[in-house]
């Protein structure tokens, strides 16, 4: 019988490492790793997201999941790590246009993942040309806090060192795997 695959999400604010980090398990573990859809979607669009936006983002998202979950090597490590998920999706809606459609909610409520390493505000904010509210981190993480409470989703506090993260992040994960 195949274990089945587990799913981690790397979530929190903008400019916490989420990507290295995302990347860092991945590799650790053998496992695929689903990039943001909302970061290159941005990238792309070159303007700021609105809520028309947010369906796109949505569909992106799955779609990249579901692709990652049938390749071989996420059922051969039942595991697979996503740099945010749908519940990321609902906070960065919430924080940057002060909506988001009750359907998306739905949504990630249906698709809450088996753990949430939650990044702290702990490290330095840089500017990137798609980061843009380093005045508003704590706002930000606060949301994130709220929002994986609503949804009861289960996380773990990630902050320190990128050593201390990873050692936080690796222990959760082998949580979850172990479960």
């Amino acid at each position: 019988m195949t274990a089945p695959v587990r799913r981690v999400v790397v979530t929190g604010s903008e400019c916490t490492g989420k990507t290295t980090l995302a990347d860092r398990l991945g590799r650790q573990y053998g496992a695929p790793v689903v990039p943001e859809f909302a970061r290159a979607y941005a990238a792309s669009k070159g303007a700021a997201i609105g809520v028309d936006d947010h369906w796109p983002i949505v569909r992106g998202q799955v779609t990249a999941e579901a692709e990652a979950l049938a390749r071989p090597l996420a059922a051969a490590r039942s595991l697979i790590v996503l740099d945010t998920d749908l519940l990321s999706t609902v906070a960065y809606a919430q924080h940057y246009t002060g909506q988001c459609d009750p359907d998306i909610e739905a949504l990630a409520r249906e698709r809450i993942a088996d753990h949430y390493l939650l990044l702290d505000i702990d490290v330095p904010w840089t500017a990137d040309g798609i980061r843009d509210r380093g005045d508003r981190r704590e706002a930000l993480h606060a949301l994130f806090i709220e929002t994986l409470e609503r949804f009861g989703a289960p996380y773990t506090l990630v902050r320190g060192s990128f050593d201390e993260r990873l050692f936080l992040a690796q222990r959760a994960t082998d949580a979850v795997l172990t479960r």
